[in-house]
């Protein structure tokens, strides 16, 4: 039944994939608040930028709910 076992390592393996994309993505929105946060004038390309890097942090994080991903990983 090593079958099993292997599915196991996969799901595993892709969890840890899925925090490190979260980990990186929540660092790419939280430069984009940064930017927006001290530009004088409000440029529209960048408030669709930061649009685009929120909606993606949080389908990532959807999916780790999805997924059941809880506690450490996600630090």
């Amino acid at each position: 039944m090593a079958v099993f076992r292997k599915k196991g390592k996969l799901k595993k393996s892709y969890d840890e994939q899925l925090v490190a994309l979260m980990n990186k993505q929540k660092k790419a929105w939280e430069q984009a608040q940064k930017l927006d946060s001290i530009a004088i004038e409000k440029h529209p390309v960048n408030q669709v930028q930061l649009k685009i890097q929120r909606a993606k942090y949080f389908s990532l994080f959807k999916e780790a709910r999805i997924r059941n991903i809880k506690g450490n990983l996600l630090d």
